[in-house]
C-alpha cells in the first residue's frame, strides 16, 4: 500500500449493486467532489466506464466504502463491497477499502438541507446521494490520512 503522501490523487467508489457512486479526491487540496453515478450493467458493476475513469484521472489509489451493520459486523453488501474492492485490482492500482457508514444517510442528509436553504432547486436524486457518498468516503479517508 502507498504511503498517504505519496498520493495525490484517488477514486473513491460507493458500490451498490444498482449504482455505484464515483468521487475524485485530492490529497493536494484536502478534498474530495462527486464525480457521477455508474449503473450497473444487469447486476455487474460498468467496468468500462471505470476504465475510462482511471484513465481520465490517473489515480494513484482506488478507494472502496465497506459498509458494515450498525454493530460493525459484516452483511451482505459488505461482502459484495469486498467482491467489487478485489475486481477492481485488474487496474493495477492498489486498492483500499474504509469503513463507509451512514455517508448514505450523511449524503442524503446534506442534499436535503441544500434543498430546503434554496441552494439546490432539482429533488435529490438517489444519483446525487451516491455521488455525494462517494465523496464522503473519499473526504474520510483524507482526514483520517492527512490531517493527524
Amino acid at each position: 500500500m502507498p504511503e498517504a503522501d505519496s498520493i495525490t490523487t484517488l477514486l473513491a467508489f460507493d458500490y451498490g449493486r444498482r449504482r455505484t457512486g464515483v468521487a475524485i479526491g485530492q490529497t493536494i487540496t484536502g478534498s474530495a467532489r462527486g464525480l457521477l453515478t455508474l449503473e450497473a450493467l444487469g447486476e455487474q458493476p460498468d467496468w468500462q466506464q471505470i476504465a475510462a475513469l482511471i484513465d481520465q484521472w490517473q489515480p494513484d489509489l482506488l478507494l472502496v466504502g465497506l459498509p458494515r451493520r450498525a454493530d460493525g459486523s459484516d452483511s451482505e453488501q459488505t461482502l459484495a463491497a469486498r467482491a467489487f474492492a478485489s475486481e477492481l485490482g485488474q487496474f493495477d492500482l492498489p486498492v483500499q477499502l474504509i469503513d463507509e457508514h451512514l455517508t448514505s444517510n450523511d449524503a442524503s442528509r446534506q442534499l436535503a438541507e441544500q434543498r430546503r436553504s434554496g441552494r439546490r432547486s432539482r429533488r435529490v436524486r438517489k444519483q446525487d446521494i451516491d455521488a455525494l457518498s462517494a465523496a464522503l468516503i473519499a473526504e474520510q479517508w483524507l482526514h483520517e490520512r492527512l490531517i493527524r
